[in-house]
């Protein structure tokens, strides 16, 4: 086995500060904001909302672990806070990237449904709030228990090291990494192209949209997809790779895993730019959820909640809306 102390952290350094601070910055306030928001819409009997919600309840976790880290790489790969702060930051940093992919997952589902299925599924009583909310607590709880072998693995900060989550790869880890390369990306992110596939094809054959509100729709829905590529795709393909030319020529292992280190964690690192990207392009890009954020900070500045709930809210989840209707509240607003 190689060990750390050859790896050329100080070349990522300024960058990976720079970007965890960035994300730090913009991500903490958008999330809360998209929080508070799309709290209020649970209330309206909103049902996306509610992935929305764990979402952005997801990201403010892990955006709570980020100036650690920042710490951490500042002070050269040191981590100098003792190791059950390493395995707890570490396990939220990771569990957040695939509870991450599951909810993005679970949005382009209610939405398919929703769209190409909205007579079938008029007045089911299994699209609704309840099923949201336990699809969600599941996918939390699942992630939370399959990565908690972390807390149990010697070697992620060994007495010999000072690094966190760093440590050179072994034949379990190894194993792990190609498990959650197709459990945890390949699977969902094909599962999103066929979802979204399906959506474009609804919209397609739809009368009452504009070529405006059905470019809308494709575009959000190549937002979602580049979140994967962009965010996800770099980092578990350098995960798999490593991987498997450890398992199979464990004697180059050594020399690839230095050579791709700067290139591994800078992937990483942007794959942590997805707590920025998924409250702008489920939330904030909608100009109905500009009002609502309007109205909430109105509502906070005279302690009085707003009037009656808006048209926009009740179009998307009334079950008595025709398909034309749900592919228009999609193009509007991908659900605020």
């Amino acid at each position: 086995m190689c060990n750390s102390t050859g790896m050329p952290y100080e070349e990522s350094r300024q960058l990976l500060v720079v970007v965890y601070s960035v994300v730090f910055a913009v991500g903490l306030p958008a999330n809360c904001v998209t929080a508070i928001v799309t709290f209020i819409q649970i209330g309206r009997k909103n049902i996306t909302a509610i992935y929305l919600f764990g979402l952005s309840l997801c990201e403010l976790m892990y955006l709570s672990t980020l100036p650690l880290w920042i710490i951490y790489v500042q002070n050269g790969h040191h981590w100098t806070m003792g190791p059950t702060s390493c395995l707890v930051t570490g396990y939220i940093f990771f569990c957040n990237i695939y509870i991450s992919i599951l909810l993005l997952c679970c949005i382009s589902i209610d939405r398919y449904i929703a769209v190409v299925y909205a007579l079938e599924t008029r007045g089911k009583r299994w699209r609704c709030q309840t099923t949201a909310t336990v699809v969600t607590a599941f996918l939390f709880s699942m992630v939370a228990v399959i990565y908690s072998p972390v807390f149990f693995m010697t070697h992620i900060q060994s007495p010999n090291s000072t690094t966190c989550f760093e440590e050179p790869f072994n034949s379990p880890v190894a194993y792990y990494n190609i498990a959650r390369f197709f459990v945890g990306f390949i699977i969902p992110f094909l599962l999103l192209i066929c979802m979204n596939y399906k959506i474009f094809q609804s919209i397609k054959t739809s009368y009452s949209l504009s070529s405006s509100q059905k470019a809308k729709v494709k575009h959000l829905a190549v937002a979602v997809i580049s979140i994967f590529v962009i965010c996800f795709a770099p980092y578990h393909s350098v995960v798999l790779v490593k991987a498997i030319t450890f398992l199979l020529f464990p004697k180059q292992a050594c020399s690839l895993e230095k050579d791709v280190y700067t290139t591994s964690v800078v992937f990483l690192c942007f794959s942590t730019a997805n707590a920025v990207a998924d409250p702008f392009i489920y939330v904030l890009v909608s100009e109905n959820a500009q009002r609502e954020i309007c109205r909430t900070f109105q509502a906070c500045r005279i302690q009085f909640p707003t009037s009656s709930k808006t048209e926009s809210t009740q179009v998307i989840d009334s079950p008595s809306q025709r398909l034309p209707l749900e592919a228009q509240s999609l193009g509007n607003e991908e659900d605020r």
